[in-house]
């Protein structure tokens, strides 16, 4: 019986492409490189089962090419806002995703960009490598206290308490949260967490805002001018989500004129390219998307897909199948 026939997009951790070989008739993508619209639509006709991830875009235009051989998109990545949903229903495909196993990873990194944010680490690795670094003295490069602060959560999913946990119970912050869906929210007694009844109270309570809500038509934006505004000048923002939660002009007119105090980001609007202003100030922290960027996560995102295209071509229930 002839494998199924299967397209991956970008290369993935060893052992599970190796996987991959073993059990399919697999294409992978062995020099890493960023593919193009036409090939994406070439797989569509070429194979039963395509595999993108967060970096590759399946518009309208890509989904809706003629003579589809494709059934399945089984994504490497939780969010899916990369593809276009509707087009895809409409095409009858199915999509999954990888839920579950980035949690602690990426909760890491936004605690990392937090620390990095009010210590103003990143303006202190620049000042070193740059051999401009005059000594230690009692004024120098001050900030803020991350202990005991108040820890904002705009979206209270897994990722988001498990930040909380490491805030509070390591840092003894304080935590207040706001979940826009009104979904995947749970009793946390343990977090003595506060429920905020708008962004706005949130913004206006903040020492450090954090950011955990998926990117949608509903979520674009949602920190922009006016929500910056609510925001206290002592305030940092941080964003492991999606880029286009953040409108980017917005905080760069807002960190430029002080109105917050800093930032730190791991995902971007159209990254990667980033504008060359949110590249040249003092007050961001700034990494390359990051947040899942463990071997062990994301061999566990691989064994994910792996797990939904057994289950597709066996014809069983698909454990993370989203649509």
């Amino acid at each position: 019986m002839k494998k199924p026939k299967v397209f991956i997009t970008r290369k993935w951790p060893a052992t599970v492409e190796a996987k991959l070989i073993e059990r399919y008739d697999v294409t992978l993508n062995l020099d890493d490189r960023p593919l193009s619209t036409a090939e994406f639509q070439s797989a569509l006709q070429n194979y039963d089962a395509v595999c993108p991830t967060v970096c590759d875009t399946f518009s309208a235009d890509v989904l809706n090419i003629a003579n589809k051989r494709c059934k399945i998109l089984a994504n490497f990545g939780v969010g899916f806002n990369h593809i276009d949903v509707k087009a895809a229903q409409a095409q009858h495909l199915i999509i999954t995703n990888t839920p579950g196993v980035l949690t602690h990873s990426t909760a890491d990194i936004a605690m990392t960009l937090l620390l990095m944010s009010a210590r103003r680490g990143a303006e202190g690795d620049r000042l070193v490598r740059s051999k401009q670094w005059q000594g230690w003295c009692p004024t120098h490069m001050l900030s803020s206290n991350v202990t005991g602060a108040t820890l904002g959560l705009i979206g209270f999913g897994r990722i988001a308490q498990a930040m909380a946990r490491k805030a509070h119970h390591g840092f003894d912050m304080n935590i207040i949260y706001f979940n826009p869906s009104q979904t995947n929210e749970y009793v946390v007694d343990d977090l003595q967490a506060t429920r905020c009844d708008s962004i706005e109270a949130l913004l206006t309570q903040a020492d450090f805002v954090s950011l955990h809500c998926p990117g949608n038509a509903e979520t674009k934006h949602l920190i922009n001018a006016d929500a910056l505004q609510h925001m206290q000048p002592t305030a940092h923002l941080i964003n492991t989500a999606r880029g286009d939660v953040v409108d980017t002009q917005a905080l760069i007119h807002a960190l430029t004129t002080k109105q917050i105090a800093g930032a730190g980001l791991d995902v971007y609007e159209g990254e990667p390219n980033i504008p060359d202003a949110l590249l040249t100030l003092d007050n961001i922290s700034l990494l390359p998307h990051l947040g899942s960027a463990t071997l062990a996560t994301r061999t566990a995102m691989g064994e994910k897909v792996l797990d939904n295209l057994a289950a597709f071509f066996a014809g069983t229930p698909l454990p993370d199948q989203v649509i």
